[in-house]
């Protein structure tokens, strides 16, 4: 039993496994998130690990911690000229769709005699937000591809709603413990919260470009901890001004995105990979703290479906459709919105605070809440791409290759990025030589090509086949041009 091994030997197991379960999630198409949770409960202390785990400040300062890196990162990978056209849409949201989800999921559990109406909308606070580390990994290792604008207006609610759900939260437990709290002070509060949080991000942000630019480290395996530290400093900043920190954060990394620095894709490639490791630890410790036997206990199993029914099928689908009523989106796009409402690690997190503070029936809570986080996940989490292909909202999406070679653009220089393209099996320059090309500008040149399973270095005598993948390089204006002559293809004979 893990309880008597070395921890290292532990910790080491338990990452190992994680990233087996990691890998075989995209197989047998489970979540990840629910492996790692499983693998959590199965090394704790009703599971063979038998780890005694049961301290709940310590696993909400963890999970906490492991949040503000991943919404740090999903902020970094999110693109502000995909995110422009949706960002008033994604704030309404983002804001009235927790708190509209937060009402309406309350009702049905005031009503059933179990919870007073305070801890109703407690409860219900914690449920408000979908889960960034959910949605993001979900789409990701998925590969689902969604029509227009849908994905990025997801990925940023997710990225962008737990500042809102973390606020209800604790106004709810203020609520509970000092009921004559004034309302003006609550949503002043808030108001305070989501303005110097936004704008702690936006400052963060611009300064961090401005400080790698300026601030040169002569060693570049030194810049992930300008990356940490950026991401600590923030958030304390943020937390010092009482701002919101986790909105600090996810604004300072799409400032970041849209900035020009030194080794910014090593940056984000770190980021993506620190974010992995905050998930993995994250679930691993809630799966540790949770005990399995008291969650499959027959009250909480009854309680937990009334509440994922309605949460998934009234809810979500109330608050997203009164919040997109005046928007262009159509009936399909609107419903699979409200398909999208995952709750994943931060209503497991958030439910540690009503046991950080005591609450009589904080227990009993933290197990509902687990158990309707693995019921959303694992419905809705391996539905999402039957969801988009039934509602006609699916598109192709091309999967990343991962070539043996990467590269920072030097801030200032141009404009330049690189570009794939795929050559048809009816394309006109197959079985020509490069050498015999006559379409690449001076500043445009093949980088590399993809065939098959091999990566091949271009010469003058490398013949391009059916199915090749052209990895070009060169300035954003030149590049457009030379990608529709690469597109061209012979034109099939009419014998008519």
């Amino acid at each position: 039993m893990l309880q008597y091994a070395n921890p290292f030997l532990v910790t080491g197991l338990l990452f190992f496994m994680s990233l087996v379960a990691g890998t075989l999630s995209e197989k047998i198409r489970v979540p990840a998130l629910v492996l790692f949770l499983g693998i959590g409960m199965m090394a704790g202390v009703n599971g063979p690990g038998g780890l005694n785990f049961s301290d709940a400040k310590l696993a909400n300062e963890i999970g906490t911690f492991a949040l503000a890196f991943i919404l740090f990162s999903g902020g970094f990978q999110t693109k502000w000229a995909d995110v422009k056209p949706i960002v008033t849409q994604g704030v309404v949201l983002s804001t009235l769709g927790v708190f509209l989800t937060a009402v309406v999921l309350a009702i049905p559990i005031a009503f059933l005699d179990v919870f007073s109406y305070k801890d109703a909308f407690l409860l219900a606070a914690i449920f408000s937000s979908t889960d960034a580390a959910a949605v993001f990994s979900i789409l990701r290792t998925q590969k689902i591809g969604i029509k227009g604008g849908l994905k990025p207006l997801l990925e940023f609610e997710s990225g962008s709603n737990d500042p809102m759900a973390v606020f209800l939260t604790i106004a709810a437990i203020s609520w509970l413990k000092s009921p004559d709290v004034p309302l003006v002070q609550l949503v002043l509060k808030f108001v305070v919260q989501m303005l110097v949080g936004g704008l702690m991000g936006v400052l963060m942000g611009r300064l961090a470009c401005f400080m790698i630019q300026r601030l040169k480290v002569s060693n570049e395996a030194l810049y992930p901890v300008w990356g940490i530290s950026i991401v600590m400093t923030t958030f304390g900043l943020a937390e010092t001004f009482y701002g919101n920190a986790y909105l600090a954060l996810y604004v300072c990394g799409i400032v970041m995105n849209n900035g020009d620095f030194l080794y910014k894709y090593s940056l984000q490639r770190f980021h993506d990979g620190f974010s992995w490791l905050m998930q993995i630890i994250m679930f691993l410790v809630l799966g540790l703290f949770v005990t399995p036997r008291d969650v499959i206990r027959l009250p909480v199993i009854r309680v937990g479906l009334m509440i994922s029914f309605f949460l998934m099928f009234v809810a979500r689908p109330v608050a997203v459709f009164a919040c997109t009523f005046m928007s262009k989106f159509s009936l399909r796009e609107k419903a699979f919105i409200s398909w999208t409402g995952l709750r994943g690690a931060t209503p497991i997190i958030l439910a540690t605070y009503p046991l950080t503070e005591g609450h009589p029936q904080a227990s009993y809570m933290f197990n509902i809440v687990f158990f309707v986080v693995l019921s959303s996940v694992m419905l809705q989490g391996k539905t999402l791409a039957k969801a988009a292909k039934l509602l006609q909202l699916d598109a192709w999406v091309r999967e990343s290759k991962a070539y043996p070679l990467s590269f920072d653009r030097t801030p200032g220089a141009g404009t330049e990025e690189t570009r794939e393209v795929d050559l048809a099996a009816n394309s006109v320059y197959v079985g020509k030589m490069i050498s015999e090309l006559r379409i690449f500008p001076d500043g445009v040149t093949i980088l590399l090509i993809n065939r098959g399973t091999k990566f091949i270095i271009p010469k003058g005598n490398t013949k391009l086949e059916a199915g090749d993948t052209l990895l070009i390089f060169g300035e954003r204006a030149l590049l457009s041009g030379v990608e529709s002559k690469l597109l061209q293809v012979i034109e099939p004979e009419n014998n008519a």
